[in-house]
């Protein structure tokens, strides 16, 4: 299916070159659920699309100009997901848990991009973790640790 995704932007993006990225590529993955949270109050703004691509190029080190493009695929996965275990499945396949960890932490920092982390947002971080077999405890404590760092400002 993503392999699929990334053939339709190839395809839309026109004469350009466009970088596809390997069906396996967890990294997709990844984006598309830190998407999926930062579109859950039905806006991706430059705010939040600026911490995913912070996210992408210096957590995941994709390349900024692939970043760009990896965004766009994801954006587009995650419109036609159903659900977040494609998503989780094959970033359980590619992550050990201390990158689990780190994954968790990003999806709360993009919750937190724009000041204020909703019920929403917490509820896809709270899915995706127990999909990720990231513990409640870790998760709580991730959580704590960057409320602490960010903070609710609204």
């Amino acid at each position: 299916m993503i392999r699929s995704l990334t053939d339709f932007i190839s395809s839309i993006a026109g004469g350009e070159e466009s970088k596809e990225f390997d069906a396996d590529d967890y990294r997709l993955s990844a984006a598309a659920l830190l998407v999926h949270v930062a579109a859950s109050d039905d806006s991706f703004d430059q705010a939040e699309r600026a911490v995913l691509h912070d996210a992408l190029t210096q957590r995941f080190e994709v390349d900024p100009e692939d970043a760009n493009a990896m965004i766009d695929a994801a954006v587009a996965a995650d419109r036609q997901a159903v659900d977040l275990y494609q998503f989780t499945s094959m970033i359980n396949r590619a992550l050990e848990d201390e990158g689990k960890k780190k994954l968790v932490e990003v999806l709360f920092l993009m919750g937190y991009a724009d000041g204020k982390l909703t019920e929403f947002e917490n509820n896809i971080v709270w899915r995706a973790s127990e999909l990720l077999h990231v513990s409640s405890q870790d998760r709580v404590e991730i959580r704590r640790r960057i409320r602490a760092t960010i903070g609710d400002r609204a």
